[in-house]
């Protein structure tokens, strides 16, 4: 670029130098002759500026004044169109399952054989996640029985309530039963009026409880209960228990608790005497479950009102047991000693004889030092079983016994000392599904008396077995097959001889079969004591034979 600058100024004053030339020359004559002329040219001259002013004084510019200024603001409300977009895209949704109907609810009735009227009735609500409430009514009656005058009947009606407050749950429930007998388990003797021998029990139950055990991470768990029970009969017999019980979980750590349970209760019976009887009991003991092995210590502390045979007040018995799992989830061993004190009242033993003697002596089953050994697994994924051996020692272990003055009715009578018991436990199960159950179950007790002759209507030796089948959610069967050993009652004859008399060996069947015709509607067939042995569970008192009933079942 420099060197082109150079040649244009150098060809600039070239032209030049030729146009006075070329001026020079459009005439001729003198006037156009070229004169001799010096040009100087001078290679180091420097041209000069001069110099200028300069102000190195800044500009102050003044700040604009502040003033009052009014703004006028103006809002306009702008509206869409109102009319029908189509939008052009679809969003795609997945349709929410619906959920199954649920038939919850249902009543059923039948007739059979010996005047036999059936009728049971269940109802509560649906899928709510914050109460449950329900009821539940049920009767059974035959006219006749084995023999004249053994017709019964039996009745109840139950109420249920539950309200879920977070992790909180409380709830209660209340129940009426009656149940009638009459006492027919006479021989050779004179004709009675049916009303005489009748015997009415009603029993009427009411209970609170207070629960926080669906809150797992709470360190502190509990489960209480309050209630009243209350009974009596057709001879005037009257009794009212009142009963608390509390259970507590304080968890240490992931490992180990601390558990302590109570109880409380008050019995009240009036019969030919008026008497009460207190009962506490306490329960404290440390949990610890390692990897393998789990340990209980503890004891029980309690204390009965009880006065026959000398009862003792104040009993303490230990509460230990370990246990190790030698295979997990397969095989695992116990073993452990133990003991309590078990309140006995008239509203349980009703249920299990009713057929009772008026002006009973009733106390607590005290059971002393118990040591026990087991196991316990699974063979299979669908295969359980349990098996457990025990040596018992028991005061006031409660046995019925033909009465001295009628052996149509039973005492409660107990023996005068130490009862020992030895026992075996065993259960087998295969829970293939929901379709298929089957199980068998045993228990042994060779009972060692003092006083006694005989333990009185305490058989040695019950099995069942038990099967039920879903075909195709269309056809129902369930099955049992009992086995209960003899036992012996003793019956006093006019002369004042007591007479040992033993009961049947009892093999007792029963099937029950449902065929639904819809979800809603389904006819069954109940067959009872299939085998037809009038066996007697207690002397003088045979059962019915075979025993059908029919009917239908409709849900809702």
């Amino acid at each position: 670029m420099r060197y082109t600058t150079k040649w244009a100024g150098v060809s600039a004053l070239f032209l030049l130098g030729l146009l006075p030339a070329a001026h020079a020359q459009t005439g001729w004559g003198e006037g156009t002759k070229l004169e001799s002329t010096e040009i100087v040219v001078e290679k180091n001259r420097v041209l000069e500026l001069p110099e200028a002013n300069r102000n190195f004084q800044k500009f102050l510019i003044q700040p604009p004044k502040l003033g009052d200024r009014k703004v006028t603001y103006r809002f306009n409300e702008y509206r869409l169109p109102e009319h029908y977009i189509n939008l052009p895209m679809k969003v795609l949704t997945i349709q929410q399952e619906e959920l199954s109907k649920l038939y919850g609810n249902y009543v059923k009735g039948g007739i059979g054989n010996y005047g036999t009227v059936y009728a049971k009735g269940y109802f509560n609500n649906k899928r709510s996640d914050k109460s449950s409430f329900g009821a539940q009514v049920g009767h059974l009656s035959s006219a006749h029985g084995p023999v004249e005058n053994s017709g019964s009947a039996s009745s109840y009606a139950k109420a249920n309530g539950e309200l879920y407050l977070g992790p909180v749950a409380v709830g209660g429930q209340v129940g009426y039963e009656r149940d009638q007998n009459y006492f027919y388990g006479r021989k050779n003797v004179a004709e009675v009026e049916k009303e005489d021998i009748k015997q009415v029990y009603n029993r009427f139950g009411v209970e609170g409880h207070l629960n926080n055990l669906t809150d797992v991470k709470n360190v502190f768990q509990y489960d209480g209960k309050v209630g009243l029970n209350y009974t009596n009969d057709n001879y005037n017999a009257k009794e009212t228990h009142l009963y608390g019980k509390v259970e507590t979980s304080f968890a240490l750590s992931d490992v180990s608790k601390v558990l302590v349970d109570f109880d409380l209760a008050y019995t009240s019976l009036k019969d030919a005497e008026t008497y009460g009887r207190g009962f506490f009991k306490v329960r404290p003991a440390y949990s610890l479950q390692m990897d393998q092995l789990g340990l209980v210590l503890g004891a029980t502390i309690a204390y009965t009102g009880d006065t026959i045979n000398d009862a003792r007040k104040f009993n303490l018995y230990p509460a230990l047991e370990a246990n190790y799992q030698v295979i997990q989830d397969k095989l695992g061993i116990f073993v452990g000693a133990s003991g309590d004190l078990q309140r006995t009242t008239l509203y349980a033993l009703s249920k299990e004889n009713p057929f009772l003697n008026q002006n009973l002596q009733i106390a607590d089953i005290n059971k002393g030092l118990e040591v026990y050994a087991g196991l316990n697994g699974s063979i299979s994924k669908f295969v359980q079983f349990t098996g457990r051996v025990a040596l018992q020692n028991y005061r006031n272990l409660y046995f019925f016994n033909n009465a001295v003055s009628d052996s149509s009715k039973f005492d409660v009578v107990y023996d005068n000392g130490v009862t020992k018991v030895f026992q075996f436990f065993g259960q087998l199960t295969f829970n293939q599904s929901e379709d298929l159950r089957l199980g068998v179950k045993a228990e042994s007790n060779k009972y060692t008396t003092t006083s006694l002759r005989e333990p009185f209507h305490r058989p040695s030796m019950s099995a069942t077995a038990f099967a039920s089948y879903n075909l195709s959610d269309k056809i129902l069967l369930n099955s049992e097959l009992y086995y209960i050993s003899s036992s012996f009652g003793q019956i006093t004859r006019t002369y004042g001889s007591n007479v040992l008399q033993e009961t049947d060996t009892i093999v007792d069947l029963n099937l029950k079969g449902d065929y639904r015709f819809s979800p809603r509607f389904s006819a069954f067939l109940m067959g009872n004591n299939l085998l037809g042995s009038k066996y007697e569970r207690f002397v003088n008192y045979p059962t019915q034979g075979i025993s059908l009933i029919g009917g239908v079942t409709y849900s809702f």
